[in-house]
């Protein structure tokens, strides 16, 4: 990763959205060949994700300061996003604040694969979630990222990470 390229890494902005959607379909919607349980399974699902994605990126982008999604742009598209949260839990041993970082969607558009972008965006987000008095930061990956993050000083913690979806159709909140 070259210092030109760290320093391309920017926040994103509106006018992002519709890239960071076709960035982040990499991820969900080549997910059932990976057999992961957050997989787009059909149509229906892939335009409602699209469009659930596209509110919560026009509500966030304006910077509330509990999110960050950063992107590496390119000629006429982006090359490589990724998105940070600061999450409140309850104090641990290794996160005595309570304060910790959830990574996710990292993904370099597969023409730039292999370049140091997913490297430049998870080192940008990892200093954002420093500068908030972040104590820990966790991420899941595909087994294909696995490596990428270890590499990135990532440990499996040995827990199983579970997941359940729940029925909130049609409930106001």
């Amino acid at each position: 990763m070259s210092a030109l390229d760290t320093q391309h890494v920017r926040a994103a902005t509106p006018g992002d959205i519709e890239e960071l959607i076709r960035l982040r379909s990499y991820l969900l919607e080549d997910a059932p060949s990976m057999g992961l349980p957050y997989a787009v399974t059909s149509p229906h699902q892939s335009a409602s994700w699209r469009e659930a994605y596209r509110d919560w990126l026009g509500k966030h982008l304006r910077g509330d300061g509990s999110i960050s999604v950063v992107v590496v742009p390119g000629e006429g598209r982006l090359r490589a996003c990724a998105t940070a949260v600061v999450d409140q839990r309850a104090p641990s041993p290794a996160c005595l604040s309570g304060r910790a970082g959830w990574v996710q969607s990292v993904v370099t558009d597969p023409r730039d694969r292999g370049c140091g972008l997913g490297s430049a965006v998870l080192e940008h987000l990892t200093a954002w979630l420093r500068a908030r008095g972040v104590d820990e930061v966790v991420l899941q990956t595909t087994p294909a990222a696995a490596d990428f993050y270890r590499r990135a000083g990532f440990l499996a913690t040995g827990e199983d990470l579970l997941f359940k979806t729940l029925d909130t159709a049609g409930k106001a909140f």
